[in-house]
């Protein structure tokens, strides 16, 4: 057995996987349609895409729990591709936290060490010290149904690290919890994936999730690779119409040199890039206040545009006149 600090110190360096033409098929349904994909040592990846686009495939092939039709995949430069999930050295955090019912916090955390008869006196400090790394120090006695579903998130993502996994799965393991606990655990995770160095792949269908949390963002479409990019390079530089529409708002609108001008050609415009109060006349058919923007959707006659500002007093309400500018 490999001394817990020196895998702890081999999976700071991370590690690197590679995706080399994986195709999985299931019939004639392409799940993933020639996916070429490199995560980088110690890097978080999110994996971004609507329901039915691949990624959570991609995910399970990269666990071992399938196979791919074709192509192979990595891991620190060895080919795992016909590997056991058993055999492979990672780390899953699913939706459903999957703890056991019957044990403790601890005994949740200490589980894998358990399998891979690590002495007592050493799971029980490793757990601990997990417990402790996720704010749950002292709730380490407690059972799942004594837990909220954000502490037993964070259990979960404690069993998973235990281990030091060369490379941490990570499956919508937020999409389950309330807004405010979703934002703070999503931070939690950043801070413990940067703490603990490990290479790791997050799969959401959330764009802002994927933004916020990521490295590099790979949004999927279909199957296949649409862009990979830095999270400001897929939102302000999308390289393909679907990604424009799919991370983050955009409208298609008509502008003559720094002038929304009807006739004129077609520019993709985020709406934090237009305001109100002079331009393009139109009429606000609704106004969503999100703190410290709102977010309005005006009629023109080059269609409906949508317009963040600043959330301040006079902005027009809904069925009231405004007009609508490029910003700068």
């Amino acid at each position: 057995m490999t001394d817990l600090a020196t895998a702890r110190a081999d999976t700071q360096r991370g590690t690197t996987v590679e995706f080399r033409g994986v195709r999985r098929s299931y019939g004639t349904t392409h799940a993933l349609d020639g996916l070429d994909l490199v995560l980088a040592p110690g890097e978080l990846l999110a994996l971004l895409g609507p329901s039915g686009c691949g990624k959570t495939t991609a995910l399970r092939l990269l666990a071992g729990f399938d196979t791919p039709t074709s192509g192979s995949i990595l891991v620190g430069g060895k080919d795992v591709t016909d590997v056991p999930a058993a055999k492979r050295d990672t780390g899953m955090v699913f939706q459903a936290y999957s703890l056991f019912p019957t044990m403790t916090a601890a005994e949740n955390v200490a589980f894998g060490l358990r399998v891979r008869r690590v002495a007592p006196a050493k799971r029980t400090a490793r757990a601990a010290e997990l417990l402790d790394l996720v704010g749950l120090g002292d709730r380490g006695g407690a059972y799942p149904h004594q837990l909220s579903g954000g502490q037993q998130q964070r259990v979960a993502l404690a069993r998973a690290l235990a281990v030091s996994p060369a490379v941490l799965l990570l499956d919508e393991p937020l999409s389950a919890l309330d807004a405010r606990v979703r934002v703070q655990l999503r931070d939690e995770i950043r801070r413990l994936q940067l703490a603990e160095g490990i290479t790791t792949l997050f799969v959401t269908h959330d764009q802002a999730e994927a933004l916020a949390v990521a490295d590099r963002v790979a949004v999927l479409n279909a199957g296949r690779l649409e862009q990979v990019g830095t999270p400001q390079e897929v939102y302000s530089s999308p390289s393909t119409e679907f990604v424009a529409e799919f991370v983050g708002v955009m409208n298609r609108v008509p502008v003559s040199g720094s002038t929304i001008t009807p006739g004129a050609p077609e520019r993709q415009v985020r709406p934090e890039e237009l305001t109100v109060g002079g331009g393009l006349p139109g009429t606000v058919l609704t106004s969503t206040f999100l703190g410290p923007v709102t977010r309005l959707v005006v009629s023109t006659e080059v269609g409906e545009l949508t317009v963040d500002v600043v959330s301040r007093p006079g902005l027009p309400g809904i069925g009231e006149p405004t007009a609508v500018a490029l910003l700068g």
